[in-house]
């Protein structure tokens, strides 16, 4: 039998300067929102843009950069996983949505390593 497999691999555009965290326990956690961009023609022949936002959360430590560096507008390199995230609005509406939980990023400058 086939293993399955959650990987995702994102390149694009930091939305916003990331929001780091720094826990008891030493654990330090970025999150970021990363756009990628697909171009294409319509039917018209029409040239159009569509821009997906990507929710990422990352862990400092082994296969990440020095968080520090990263500031909007940085182009990033994300691999990682999908996750499901469940949550309850101020007015108590249940939402459902998605995470890329990173266990690499790359900036421009480490792709050559």
């Amino acid at each position: 039998m086939e293993k399955s497999l959650n990987k995702v691999e994102l390149k694009g555009n930091v939305g916003f300067d990331p929001r780091i965290s720094v826990y008891d326990e030493g654990a330090v956690v970025m999150r970021l929102s990363l756009a990628t961009n697909e171009s294409y023609k319509n039917k018209k022949g029409e040239f159009v843009e569509d821009t997906v936002w990507h929710n990422v959360i990352a862990w400092a430590g082994k296969g990440m950069p020095d968080f520090s560096k990263i500031k909007k507008g940085t182009f990033l390199s994300v691999t990682g996983r999908i996750k499901p995230v469940q949550y309850q609005t101020k007015t108590g509406a249940d939402k459902h949505s998605y995470e890329i939980v990173a266990y690499s990023i790359k900036l421009p400058s480490d792709e050559g390593e």
